[in-house]
């Protein structure tokens, strides 16, 4: 039997699915007939009623304003707004990672389920991939062939996952550039986006050129090394407005039609950066590794702090003000992850180590991070004595940030996984990465999933905070305090200030902060 804070059921995957809020609100409601039904096909259809106003609502489901407005209230919402975030969070986390593939392979294919697996959490970017879609700007395709007749531009965007000794794996971008040179029958542009190694321009050059002389063919290409600098949940936005485009390119002729290409998108400034194609491919693991030096700085300086008594986010001002430094990346916390910053450092010491340097500040950087997702194990257990066992802790947070489902390297991975082996219990919630997780880790005993924050509070020892979401920002400090079983506050972000929480009588425990005991 579904209950309102664990997952229940399986998708057509066969993964785990969640029930979100809403569902939650559904199922305990006094709605009947009707206006049952009416919120039945609402969360049914959730992606294409995901942009409608109440009005609109109405309008589609042939009800009078009145009716919706009434039928949400009774699930118990006082504003329209607030059952419109949750219908928002539905359709978030609905998202199933077979849907592009099932879109593109589909001859009847929808426009939502093109756009379902994009991790975008704003609305206008949707809108904007909603809208591409329907004008026929973008489209969706399995086929190589079908790919590379489309234009002169042959984008190269896939995976480059570690190797086991840390190197990057090529497979995939040299598989594209063979798949080009064997379909190919006029010039093109061959462009790699993707983060790869110094060098892998001349390897994909050697790959299509191979692949062309085995077809006993003479065709011209120029191969462009174009890294891509998006963030993860903001990459239409990144893409629609860059701060830079970096081109690496030894043809002069390639230069311009790149120019051409992103000038629609650089009017109000020349935003093109040109230089050698290793020059370019090395720019990306220099920004990528410099930013998760940042991070790594600032949790040295903030283990630091803690001992010397100094407040590492005093000090984040006081250095964040020189202009030379920056406020961006200089966050204490639980240490960097995702799919970018933790490969591709290992992926950059691993070329160093292979031209016969040896890259100490970055083993040093990528050290202190593995360190770092320990910190907040350590602080639990010495808060508990050590002994965890029959504990049971509330995590607030599970995805490696803010803004995204992505599990991969997350902070939150290496702190379950300690909890557990101590014996402790854990019930977590994320507003995202709900389903990955339970991809993740499973069915297990020790592991409850909750469909809101604060239920995660029932029945636990303390709470502690692994990922910075803004929901967490401004909880009801009255009701934390009364939920748990006893007022202690593990934060891994440094979200609250240690005077208020001290002041409330919360044993408040951050990085870099101090150990603060209610008076």
């Amino acid at each position: 039997m579904a209950t309102a804070n664990t997952f229940n059921g399986r998708d057509e995957n066969g993964a785990r699915s969640s029930l979100t809020s809403l569902e939650v609100r559904f199922a305990k409601s006094p709605l009947s007939g009707s206006r049952r039904r009416l919120i039945r096909e609402i969360l049914d259809n959730h992606e294409e009623t995901f942009f409608l106003s109440s009005r609109e609502l109405a309008k589609r489901y042939k009800v009078d304003a009145a009716t919706i407005v009434r039928t949400v209230q009774a699930l118990g919402y006082e504003r329209f707004a607030d059952f419109a975030a949750d219908l928002r969070q539905h359709f978030v986390n609905h998202i199933t990672p077979y849907t592009v593939l099932k879109a593109a392979t589909q001859e009847k294919r929808s426009i939502t389920q093109q756009i379902q697996h994009c991790l975008e959490r704003d609305v206008e970017s949707l809108s904007v991939l909603r809208s591409s879609v329907e004008a026929e700007r973008i489209k969706f395709t399995t086929s190589a062939e079908e790919g590379v007749a489309h234009g002169l531009f042959q984008l190269i965007a896939v995976g480059t996952p570690p190797d086991e000794d840390g190197s990057a794996d090529l497979k995939y971008d040299l598989a594209v550039a063979r798949a080009i040179g064997q379909h190919m029958d006029e010039y093109k542009v061959v462009i790699t986006k993707s983060t790869v190694p110094v060098g892998t321009s001349d390897k994909v050059r050697a790959a299509v050129a191979e692949t062309l002389n085995k077809r006993g063919t003479d065709i011209e290409f120029d191969v462009v090394s174009n890294p891509e600098f998006l963030k993860e949940g903001a990459a239409i936005e990144d893409f629609m407005r860059p701060d830079r485009v970096v081109v690496g390119t030894d043809n002069p002729r390639v230069t311009e039609l790149l120019r051409t290409l992103y000038d629609p998108f650089t009017r109000n400034r020349d935003k093109l950066i040109v230089m050698d194609l290793r020059s370019a491919e090395l720019t990306k693991y220099a920004a990528n590794a410099m930013l998760a030096t940042k991070i790594s700085f600032m949790n040295e300086l903030a283990n630091l702090a803690e001992r010397f008594g100094a407040d590492i986010e005093r000090v984040r001002v006081g250095i964040g003000s020189d202009p030379r430094i920056g406020y961006h990346f200089i966050y204490p916390g639980l240490g960097y992850g995702g799919s970018c910053f933790p490969k591709d450092v290992q992926a950059l010491a691993r070329s160093a180590r292979g031209v016969g340097y040896e890259p100490r500040l970055l083993d040093s950087v990528e050290a202190v991070n593995k360190s770092q997702k320990q910190v907040l194990f350590t602080k639990i257990s010495k808060h508990f004595g050590g002994n965890l066992k029959g504990k049971t802790i509330a995590i607030w947070g599970l995805a490696f940030k803010p803004g995204t489902d992505d599990m991969r390297e997350a902070p939150s991975r290496v702190f379950l996984e300690q909890l557990w082996a101590a014996g402790a219990k854990v019930r977590a919630y994320d507003p995202a990465a709900m389903k990955e997780s339970a991809r993740i880790f499973g069915d297990r005993p020790d592991l409850t999933f909750c469909s809101r924050a604060r239920e995660t509070l029932e029945g636990a020892d303390a709470l502690a905070i692994v990922t910075e979401w803004k929901e967490f920002r401004s909880p009801d400090f009255d009701n934390l305090k009364k939920q748990l079983k006893s007022p202690v506050v593990f934060d891994g972000r440094n979200l609250y200030d240690p005077a208020m929480m001290k002041k409330m009588g919360f044993i408040y425990h951050a990085i870099g902060r101090g150990e603060g005991t209610p008076s």
